[in-house]
């Protein structure tokens, strides 16, 4: 009976109301992003008879490659048949598996380098778990903005999105990168985000909390009773989902930032123009090249009348 009824409803709530591309394309999304994350863990930890990275020639090919694959395929296939079923239905499929092995290494297109298993590569399971909200939300028939597709004034609809996309800014700048990119879906909680204190380390609180010694010790306050506690479940929970990152010695940061200014002095001083300075012209780097060269021949002159010196 309880299979019989959920046949049911889906024919109700998914079939009947054309949401089932939609719906494929969540189960697409989790299924790959889940599947990707297990196959990950098990090459990471050097499981023999798992089959391993794909390295043709030895070139490692990233698992986002072939999520880009499937959504150019997908992409174009919609368009090719003009929507028409069940093409559509295998292409919304498709589609969702291509977000999630693309979205699964969200981090590495961010940074331009291989963060997947540092601390950074977090940002990839963000992304993941918001897109699949977002989609989700879609999927219930929840609207953007909530907002109603048709019915009320023009003036009133570009008002509502336009005071809840600031307040969806103001509490990104706040810190609250959660609170601010649902908020672009549920109003209210962008506006909470706007309205509550800034985490201390957000540029909303290097802006204008300088001046504000008690406001700035109250989000210290809350930053450590409350977000402290939500940072450490949300570790949890993202260790328990993607693994968790390398560990990473601690005097590694600090040797990156003086790396990072140890190549921005070595570029100032290379790049005469950045002071402000003409760089040579091509005659006098002629010059002082002959010039170096001069004297390496003397060095080496003066040196064999030495040792010719010393011999006799």
């Amino acid at each position: 009976m309880q299979l019989a009824g959920l046949v049911e409803g889906y024919r109700t709530h998914i079939v009947a109301a054309h949401k089932q591309p939609l719906f494929l394309l969540l189960v697409g999304f989790i299924s790959s992003f889940l599947f990707i994350r297990f196959s990950v863990r098990m090459i990471r930890a050097r499981v023999r008879w798992w089959p391993g990275n794909v390295t043709p020639g030895g070139l490692h090919i990233h698992h986002m490659v072939f999520g880009v694959g499937c959504l150019l395929v997908s992409g174009i296939g919609v368009f090719a048949t003009n929507g028409g079923r069940p093409w559509l239905d295998w292409f919304g499929l498709l589609f969702g598996i291509g977000c999630g092995l693309v979205l699964d290494e969200f981090a590495l297109i961010l940074h331009l380098e291989d963060v997947y298993w540092s601390e950074q590569g977090r940002k990839s399971v963000d992304a993941v778990i918001l897109g699949i909200l977002f989609t989700a939300l879609l999927l219930t028939g929840y609207a953007p903005l909530a907002v109603p597709g048709s019915g009320g004034g023009r003036w009133g609809l570009v008002a509502v999105i336009s005071v809840n996309a600031l307040m969806s800014v103001v509490a990104l700048f706040k810190g609250k990168v959660w609170t601010g990119l649902l908020g672009i879906m549920v109003p209210g909680l962008s506006w909470i985000g706007a309205i509550r204190l800034a985490r201390p380390s957000s540029p909303w609180a290097r802006w204008r909390y300088a001046g504000r010694p008690r406001r700035r010790a109250r989000a210290v306050r809350r930053e450590r009773l409350l977000h402290a506690r939500v940072d450490r479940a949300r570790t949890w929970l993202f260790d328990l989902i993607a693994g968790a990152p390398d560990k990473v010695p601690a005097h590694h940061a600090v040797t990156h930032r003086m790396a990072e200014a140890m190549a921005a002095r070595a570029s100032a001083h290379l790049d005469p123009n950045r002071h402000g300075r003409p760089a040579p012209p091509a005659e006098q780097a002629e010059r002082a090249a002959v010039q170096r060269r001069r004297t390496v021949h003397a060095g080496r002159a003066r040196s064999y009348r030495a040792r010719r010196r010393r011999s006799s």
